[in-house]
Order: structure tokens, then sequence, then C-alpha cells
């Protein structure tokens, strides 16, 4: 699949050049210290461009009519499979494109969980975190993004194509910003006066607020002019033609796939490459309680193109080696058909599909029993992948966060890095 592009520039310099060539003379003399140096090169890591791209499939994709197809077992449910580019790799029928792609895609056949509710697992799925009272996880993007989102970049951080878990106690600087519709430019980001004459009314707008502030709500000032900071930001900001696919040739936009969820992907694709750090296109529909063959095949026959023209995309431009694509759902479903030709909830045993970020593609990592109701070899916890996703983002796991009362809390909570990804 070869695609022609106009690229977008990310306007975005690394400094280790210059860090090279000035850290050790400048601590030898005594002009740069231990601190500054750490500083930059914090600073450095934030401009790597890195950037994480997960397709959220909402519901629970059955992992038997997507990535570990079940063929000659009465659990199957009668799905067809089909070779792909690689070879002894058979997935389910339906996912053709993706098929000519595994040699960039790692598969997760192994993922297990406990959580069978869907607001719980998504969130758990989402932030590493069960739900807990008192305390408002951020999603792992909106982390990612607080360790290596560019500081200086002029569009929000964290953009969802659809509705997703915040940024919990992180704050207003890495709440999602949220793209309804991915096939028109988001509302009220064109400037309606001038940067002067916005500047002054919000200059005044703080006044009027400083007495609020001086009576105790400190910290909701303060949230609030983030809020309002980021927002003049942005509506003055070039890079907002990022949102405006229509910039894209009919052709490009056709083989992402003229839906939503196509349209959404080729949105992450513009949103990474002008320099956001963390974008989710969420794909509806996946809770197949009645009539899983059917329903399964339409939401294939939109997620299929979507996923497989961005991967393609991606390399094409030189960007999949520092770009992590995730394709994941809450759970997966019941290895048996139920009564009314649907699956159920199913969190014991589900798949994954990563690429990009350094992950070897052309895999399958762990497996299912041969009836799908159990783990067979390397079972692939939440953890486990929220630590490989920061190994190949270079985040650190263990950076701990100050949640609400001054409680610490990691980015990931234990976990180990899924090591066959990467070797």
């Amino acid at each position: 699949m070869k695609l022609t592009h106009a690229r977008i520039e990310r306007g975005v310099v690394s400094r280790r050049s210059f860090l090279r060539g000035v850290s050790a003379g400048a601590i030898a003399s005594g002009s740069l210290g231990f601190t500054d140096l750490m500083s930059l090169y914090a600073d450095d890591l934030r401009r790597q461009g890195k950037s994480l791209i997960l397709l959220w499939m909402d519901g629970g994709p059955s992992q038997l009519e997507t990535f570990d197809p079940k063929l000659g077992h009465e659990n199957g449910g009668g799905t067809a499979v089909i070779d792909t580019a690689v070879p002894g790799i058979q997935i389910a029928a339906g996912w053709e494109q993706t098929a000519a792609m595994m040699d960039d895609i790692a598969l997760i056949r192994s993922m297990t969980n406990r959580e069978g509710n869907h607001q719980r697992a998504t969130y758990q799925l989402h932030t590493g975190y069960i739900p807990a009272g008192g305390v408002k996880h951020p999603s792992f993007g909106c982390c990612v993004a607080e360790r290596i989102g560019d500081a200086e970049l002029d569009l929000p951080s964290v953009v969802s194509v659809g509705r997703t878990i915040g940024a919990g106690f992180l704050g207003v600087n890495y709440e999602p910003f949220v793209v309804d519709n991915p096939n028109q430019m988001p509302a009220n980001i064109t400037a309606t006066m001038g940067a002067d004459r916005l500047q002054q009314r919000l200059a005044l707008f703080n006044q009027l607020e400083q007495g609020f502030a001086d009576r105790g709500a400190v910290a909701a000032v303060r949230n609030q002019r983030e809020l309002y900071a980021k927002a003049s930001s942005l509506v003055f900001s070039e890079r907002t033609r990022a949102f405006d696919l229509s910039e894209e040739s009919a052709e490009i936009r056709a083989q992402y796939g003229e839906n939503n969820f196509g349209q959404g992907c080729l949105l992450a694709r513009r949103l990474v490459e002008v320099g956001v750090t963390f974008v989710e296109v969420r794909m509806n529909g996946w809770d197949t309680h009645n009539e899983n063959n059917t329903r399964t095949t339409e939401l294939a026959a939109q997620v299929d193109p979507g996923f497989a023209t961005l991967v393609t995309d991606l390399k094409e431009r030189g960007m999949l080696e520092n770009t992590v694509v995730l394709w994941l759902g809450e759970f997966g479903r019941t290895p048996k058909v139920n009564a009314r030709a649907g699956r159920d909830h199913y969190p014991r045993v589900f798949n994954a599909a990563i690429a990009g970020g350094g992950v070897r593609g052309g895999q399958v990592i762990g497996s299912s029993t041969a009836d799908g109701a159990e783990v067979a070899e390397r079972p692939v916890g939440v953890t486990d992948l929220f630590a490989s996703l920061c190994h190949a983002l270079e985040v650190d796991p263990t950076h701990e966060n100050i949640a609400t009362l001054g409680r610490p809390l990691k980015i990931v909570d234990g976990g180990t890095v899924v090591q066959e990804l990467f070797s």
C-alpha cells in the first residue's frame, strides 16, 4: 500500500548536539551545575518527538473474531481465518489490510485481567489502576504527555477523537482536547479578536479573579487561568490546520476509510506529526452480546483500513520508530457463543496489537488454549503492557505524581517489560 502525501513539519528542534558540546566543559568550569544539566536533559527528552496513538475498541472486542481465531474448534464460532504477510501467523477474516501489514505489527494473545465490568475495566485499561474512592487517576496517555510532551507546543498535548478518561489529578494542562467529529474543524478554535485585545481582556479577568483567589480559591483560579492561557494559545496557533482533513487528498482519505474511525486515524497521524504526544481514536460498538459475527464483521470493515493505513502512513513518513500504535479494548469475549449468537464479557484472556516505537513486528507474544478459555503461555497483565509502553516511549514507569492529599502514585505500579516485544 503506497501513500502519496504532503508532510506537515513538527517545528520541534532537538538540543542533543548542544548538550553533547557544552555539558562536559560547562561542568568542568563550574558554569553549569548538575541540576541545570538535568533540567536541560529533561527538556531534551520532551523534544524527542515520541508519541502514542491508542486505537480504543470500546465495548470489548472478541479475540476470536480479531487476532486469535480458533479454526476447527466449536468455540471458533465458524470464523474463517486468513494468512498474513508473516508465514505461520493467521488472523480472522475481515482484517485483510491489517494482515498485509503484519511485518510491522506484534500481537499479544495472552492479555489477562480480572475486571469484567465495562466502566471499571475501561478505567483500568486507561489508567493502570482500578477505580478507588477519592482518587481520580490520570489516563496513561496524560501521564506520558506530562513527562515527554513539548511544553512549548501551542496545541493540546492530549487529543481524543471521542470521549475518554481525563487527566485526573494532573490538572487542566493535560486534560484531553475532545474532537467529536474528525471530519469537521473543532468549534471555537478561531480567534474572533486580535491578540492584543484578547490579552487585555485576560488581564482584566485575572484582576477580577484575584479577590476570589485571596479568599481561599487559589487552586481553582490557577486552573482557570491555565485553561484560558491554553485556549488563547490554541486559537492563534497556525498548527490548528492539523485538524483540517480537507488538506489531505481524496485518495488518502479513502484509503483510511470514509468513516469517523478511519478519518480519526488520519487526524491522529496529522496531530502527532505536528508534535501532539497522545491521541486516542475510539471505535464504539464492540459489546457484542448479540449477533457477534455479524456485528464484528461490520466493525472490522471500518477499523481494518484505518489501522493498517495508519501504520503504513507512519512508516512511509519515517515516523513509526517514534510513534507507538496500540490497538486495544477493555477485555475480550467468552469462548462459548451464547444463545443469542453473541459472546459475553471475558477478561481472563484477550488480545492486543502493537506497532512502532521499536516494537519488533511480525511476531505473536503468548497464546491461549485450543478452546480459547485460558492463557496457555506467557500471560501479560495490564501493568506489564503499560511498563512495555513506557519502555518504548522512554518514560520512567516508576515516576511518582502527587495525587489528592499528597499521596504519591507511580505512572505504573508494578509490572515488567515484555522484552520479547523489543527483541
